[in-house]
């Protein structure tokens, strides 16, 4: 990776973004969420749908949206704690054809990557390639809380926003550890099949688990 200028960029919690990276990322977070709130709207026949329910917007934001947002942050700060140099880069084409799919009634998203520079051992590649998905299981239990309470005390919205902020993280968490092209998986594997393998194991099944017991649907 090329070309970085953190020097004259933003300091984030005791990290350096530059310009072009807050860019990207926020590109990637206002992309996904209004694909996936497409997708959940049921694609492109009901978009409407968006201007009856913005609320559906708004719940994509702050789940699909935040958990690749987080997942892609989570690499570059183990990254940078291992001496790299790493920056969040979008990839456009792809952000396209999340909407472009999303309105066709299915949702492939791959906003872009965290490109670093600087040795690494296959243990430094794994940790990094492991705190994405690790950081969606994290994020998956901050929303059980919001999906508890929202069910306890009626409020749907609120339990919308846990419910999708569950199964969505977990979901996320267990596709990126599939071992396959560029996918976290299969870095993670190359470093430590146990570990691989555990992970992998857990995310699918909390996956399966949450969908059978809470589920996608989308009510206010």
């Amino acid at each position: 990776m090329g070309g970085a200028d953190v020097s004259l960029g933003y300091r984030i919690a005791g990290y350096e973004f530059s310009p072009t990276e807050v860019r990207d990322l926020l590109v990637a977070w206002l992309a996904l969420g209004v694909a996936f709130a497409v997708f959940f709207a049921g694609g492109g026949p009901n978009i409407a749908t968006l201007l009856v329910v913005p609320e559906l917007l708004v719940v994509s934001l702050l789940t699909a949206g935040v958990a690749f947002l987080l997942h892609e942050v989570a690499h570059k700060v183990v990254a940078v704690h291992y001496g790299q140099i790493a920056e969040f880069r979008a990839d456009y084409s792809m952000l396209l054809l999340a909407l472009m799919s999303a309105l066709i009634g299915f949702i492939f998203a791959a906003p872009g990557a965290v490109h670093h520079q600087g040795y690494l051992n296959a243990e430094e590649h794994g940790h990094i390639a492991l705190a994405g998905p690790a950081t969606n299981l994290l994020l998956a239990a901050v929303f059980l809380p919001a999906y508890l309470g929202g069910t306890g005390l009626g409020v749907d919205l609120l339990a919308t926003l846990g419910r999708f902020g569950i199964v969505i993280n977990l979901f996320l968490a267990a596709f990126n550890l599939v071992p396959f092209g560029p996918l976290d998986g299969k870095t993670v594997k190359r470093w430590s099949t146990s570990v691989w393998l555990g992970s992998f194991v857990l995310s699918a099944l909390l996956t399966v688990g949450s969908l059978l017991t809470v589920g996608l649907s989308f009510r206010i």
